[in-house]
Order: C-alpha cells, then structure tokens, then sequence
C-alpha cells in the first residue's frame, strides 16, 4: 500500500465508529488467512514444534485465525493511537502490578523493559510510556521510510520516544545512566553472533542478551511486561516481577541465566495462552530452519 493511499484509508476509517473499523480489520484478517498459505503453514509447524505435536487440527485452526486477527488488530491501535486521547487510553487499558515498578523507582535504578509480539503489543508498549514511564523502545529500522515515520509516530504518541538497533548499546547505556527507561522485545529472531542459546518453550533458541548485560553491568531493573484482553475492547497491562541479575565473578553465567530467566518468564505466559504470541513468525528459522522448508 502506497504511503498516501494509507492516509486516505485512515481518514476514511477514523471517521468510522470503533465498531466499524475493527469489523472492516477483522474482514482483512478473513481473508489474509485465507489468501496466506505459507503463513498459515508457518503458525502450523511453530505450534507443532513448540508443543511436540500435541495441539489437534481444530486448535491449531483457532490459534491460526487469532494470530491473523490479533496481527491486523495491532495495525488498528497504531492507527487508532494517532488520533487518541490519554482519557481514551485510560478507558481502555487498566495496569496490574504498578507497585513493583513503584519499588524500583524508590530505588533509583533506571528499569529495562523486557517484552514481546504477544496480543496487543502496541498498545502494550504505550500504556506503559502512559501509566508507568516513558520509555525509549528498540525497534528495526524499514525500508520504507514513510511508513516508518507514521509508525514511530503513532508509537511515540504518549511519551515514548524510539531508537534504531543498529549499534544501540552505547545510547542504552546512556540513558541507564540518565535513570531512563528503554524497552526491548526478546522473541526476534536474532543472528548466531548476537545471542545466547536458552530453552524456550523446552526448544533450544538464541535470545538477545543486552537486557542481562546492561542490567548486571549498571545495576538496572529487568522488569517484564504483557498485556492480555477477554474482548479485544478492554486491555490489562500487567507488570511482571522482577528478573533478577546475579554479581558473581563468572560474568557470562550471570547473564546466561538472567537470559534464561527471561525466556523462562516468555514461555510461562505463551504455554498459559499459546493464541496470544505472535506465531505467523518464523521465530526458529536461524536454529532450526528445516522446519519451515515445507512452508512455500
């Protein structure tokens, strides 16, 4: 889609009611599911994998649907965040767990917020710039640049600002310095030089080791934050208990496990709710790429 042409979908859109733009992105999640059949096989050998075979056909089915839905209904928030209020924002999201946030505050320690593609993961990450801190969120850099000007807009909506990966440590260590807090997603697929090897879901995976890193090396918070909803109206941010960062003298233990803990956090929360995670993504392709060969 032409960056003007998304301009004009959402004027037309956002001057729809809130019920008829979702309707009009539920449609298009329809039929992306039905156009997309490597996608769809892509969730299949995911959830196969993840869970050794043990999901039947019609779960798989459901789980395929949602994560077309939940995709599209992503799209819809970061739309709908450009021309929403801080009351709409509070009508719609309410926050568990704020005390623990709180406490690390009253500590003085900058917090990293670990996160991941996990339900409303847009929304997620500016409730947390509304209610708790602004934060400075990692994101890819895209190759189209005005998409990417209208998406770090609509993200930095509500007081969070956005920095490009690329040699992101020195300005995250800065701003740990500065007591701020930064926001980093651990379920991206990463190259073999930039992670460690963990258990995820009881499979062997590299996840990114720069929240372990920075949070032994300069005293941070790993703090873990998801959101969850019964309706696809109203939303729960909720605030995970801290990951705990050992000091010892073997540096690269302390940070495998802080990392592992990480994963360990992740994979409570998709095996409680698989439907949730993002799993139209090829999460294992640089460990275990066979299996999506048959994905075309």
């Amino acid at each position: 889609m032409g960056y003007k042409a998304l301009l004009i979908l959402e004027k037309i859109l956002m001057a729809l009611p809130a019920k008829a733009r979702k309707s009009f992105f539920t449609f298009l999640a329809y039929v992306a599911y039905l156009g997309a059949k490597k996608y769809r096989c892509i969730v299949k050998q995911n959830l196969n994998y993840a869970f050794d075979n043990s999901m039947s056909e019609e779960e798989i089915k459901h789980i395929t649907k949602y994560s077309f839905k939940n995709l599209l209904y992503n799209f819809l928030h970061l739309m709908e965040f450009r021309h929403m209020s801080k009351a709409d924002l509070t009508k719609k999201v309410t926050v568990k767990n704020k005390e623990i946030v709180d406490k690390i505050h009253q500590e003085e320690r900058a917090i990293i917020y670990i996160a991941s593609h996990y339900c409303a993961w847009e929304l997620g990450a500016v409730s947390v710039g509304h209610f708790l801190e602004p934060l400075t969120g990692v994101y890819k850099k895209m190759k189209n640049s005005e998409y990417e000007t209208w998406l770090l807009d609509a993200r930095s909506r509500f007081g969070n600002t956005n920095l490009e990966k690329s040699n992101v440590i020195k300005p995250l260590i800065k701003l740990i310095k500065q007591g701020k807090a930064s926001g980093i997603l651990i379920d991206t697929n990463i190259n073999k030089r930039e992670g460690l090897v963990i258990n995820f879901l009881g499979k062997p995976l590299r996840q990114t080791s720069s929240p372990a890193y920075l949070a032994r090396k300069f005293n941070a918070a790993i703090v873990p934050i998801s959101i969850r909803t019964d309706d696809e109206e109203h939303y729960e941010l909720i605030v995970h208990d801290e990951i705990p960062v050992e000091r010892s003298e073997d540096e690269a233990a302390d940070i495998l496990k802080a990392t592992q803990l990480q994963a360990n956090w992740l994979s409570s929360i998709v095996t409680k709710e698989p439907k949730f995670w993002f799993w139209l993504h090829r999460r294992w392709k640089g460990d275990k790429p066979e299996i999506y060969k048959s994905c075309v």
